[in-house]
C-alpha cells in the first residue's frame, strides 16, 4: 500500500506520523489503523493500543458506542439523505435548545471550521462590519489563517489575534477597534482554564462595542460540560459553535445562539448538501441522550482528575524531562523539556501499546476507567525513566 497518493501522508494534518511521534521514520510506531472500540485501537499490523488521542477529541463515549451505533444504523437503513430535510434535524435542534438554552436557534454543518466560519459570517452580516479578533485555533479556512500561504492579503487585513486570558489587553484591543469590530471569536480554554475576569471582560466589552461574542466550543462542549465553557463558567456568548464529541465521531457541527442573530442566516448563504444527512444527526441525538442519562461529563472529570494528578506526580518525579502539565482534567498533556524528549516519550509509549499525544491534548472518555488510567501512568513512568 502506497502513501504517496496523499500529499502529507494523510488528509487530517494532526494524524501525520511526524505530528504524533515527531520527525523521522521511527520503527515500531503505528501509521494507519484498521479498527477502534472503547478506548482501544488496532493498527494495520493488528497491534492493540490504549488511546488518548480519541480522534482528536471527537470521541467522548468511546469508539463504537453501542447506543450511538444503533441510532446511526436506523438512520442508515432509512436512506441517509433525501430531497427534503429530515425530521431528525428539527428534533435535534429542539433537544439541544432544551439542554443548552442559549442555543435559541441553530444551523447544522459538517465540520468545526465550517461552523465557526458561519458564525463569523453571521456576525459580519448583523453588524455590517468586517474586523474579527480570534483566540485559539478556529480551523483552516481563510478568515482565520492570516499568515498561511494562499490567503488573500485583504482577508488577512480584517483578522487579528487576541491573546488568551489577558483581560486588560482584550479590553484595550476591543475598545481601540470600536465600531470596526464585527466579532470576537475565542476558544475559551487554551492550555489552561480561563479566568472569570477575562471571560467577563470579553462579554462586557463586545456588548459595549456592538460586536458579537462567539465561543468556539468545538473541543469543550460535550466534554468539560455538555454546554461547554459557557455552562462551566457561566458566561454566555452571543453565538456558540459545537462539534467534535457532539456526535461521538460522526461528522457534525452546530452554530447557534441568539434568535435575532441566527435569523441573519436568511440574509446570506450558509448551506451544505450533506449538512442534513441523517446518520450524524441520529448519532448526535443518541450521544446527547447518553450524556444526560449516564452523567458522562462527571465521569470525564473524575477519571480525568485521576490522570491529571498522576501527570503532576510524573512531572515532579521527572522534572528534568517534564517541565509542566497543561490542560484540564478532561483534556490534558505533558509539557516536555525538549522536542527530543517529547519524541522519545511518544515513540516509547507507542511501542508499549499506548497512544499518548506529546502536545495538546489527550482526552479521556467514558470508556476509560481507573484501571486504564493507572496502566497509562505506569507506562508513562517506564518511558520517562528510559527517555
Amino acid at each position: 500500500m502506497s502513501d504517496s497518493r496523499i500529499p502529507g501522508f494523510t488528509s487530517t494534518g494532526s494524524k501525520r506520523p511526524d505530528a504524533l511521534f515527531g520527525a523521522g521514520d521511527e520503527p515500531g510506531v503505528p501509521r494507519r489503523m484498521t479498527r477502534a472500540r472503547g478506548c482501544r485501537v488496532w493498527d494495520a499490523d493488528g497491534r492493540e493500543y490504549l488511546d488518548y488521542v480519541m480522534a482528536l477529541g471527537a470521541v467522548a463515549l468511546g469508539y463504537g458506542h453501542e447506543a450511538v451505533n444503533r441510532a446511526a444504523q436506523v438512520a442508515l437503513d432509512a436512506g441517509v439523505v433525501g430531497p427534503l430535510p429530515p425530521v431528525l434535524e428539527a428534533e435535534l435542534a429542539e433537544a439541544l435548545a432544551r439542554r443548552i438554552p442559549w442555543l435559541e436557534r441553530v444551523r447544522f454543518l459538517k465540520t468545526g471550521a465550517e461552523a465557526v466560519a458561519a458564525a463569523v459570517r453571521l456576525a459580519r452580516v448583523a453588524t455590517g462590519r468586517e474586523l474579527v479578533f480570534g483566540c485559539g485555533y478556529h480551523g483552516w479556512l481563510d478568515w482565520s489563517q492570516g499568515r498561511a500561504e494562499g490567503v488573500p492579503a485583504g482577508t488577512s487585513a480584517v483578522f487579528a489575534e487576541l491573546p488568551f486570558n489577558d483581560a486588560a489587553l482584550a479590553r484595550g484591543m476591543i475598545r481601540d477597534a470600536g465600531s470596526r469590530l464585527a466579532a470576537v471569536v475565542v476558544e475559551p480554554l487554551v492550555v489552561s482554564e480561563p479566568s472569570r475576569e477575562w471571560l467577563e471582560t470579553l462579554r462586557a466589552e463586545t456588548r459595549r462595542a456592538g460586536a458579537v461574542l462567539v465561543f468556539d466550543e468545538i473541543k469543550t462542549a460535550f466534554r468539560i460540560a455538555i454546554g461547554g465553557a459557557a455552562e462551566r463558567w457561566g458566561v454566555q456568548p452571543d453565538l456558540a459553535v459545537l462539534g467534535k464529541a457532539l456526535a461521538n465521531g460522526f461528522p457534525l457541527a452546530v452554530v447557534g445562539g441568539r434568535a435575532e442573530l441566527m435569523e441573519h442566516a436568511h440574509r446570506t448563504w450558509i448551506s451544505s448538501t450533506l449538512a442534513t444527512e441523517a446518520v450524524a444527526l441520529a448519532a448526535a441525538q443518541a450521544t446527547l441522550a447518553v450524556f444526560e442519562r449516564e452523567q458522562v461529563c462527571e465521569h470525564l472529570q473524575r477519571v480525568g482528575t485521576r490522570l491529571f494528578h498522576g501527570l503532576h506526580r510524573l512531572q515532579r518525579d521527572h522534572a528534568e524531562r517534564v517541565v509542566g502539565v497543561g490542560g484540564v482534567a478532561a483534556m490534558s498533556f505533558l509539557q516536555f523539556a525538549s522536542e527530543d524528549v517529547s519524541r522519545a516519550v511518544a515513540v516509547g509509549c507507542a511501542r508499549r501499546g499506548l497512544l499518548f499525544k506529546r502536545t495538546a491534548y489527550n482526552f479521556v472518555s467514558l470508556a476509560h476507567d481507573d484501571g486504564v488510567i493507572d496502566r497509562t501512568l505506569e507506562i508513562l513512568g517506564e518511558v520517562l525513566r528510559d527517555a
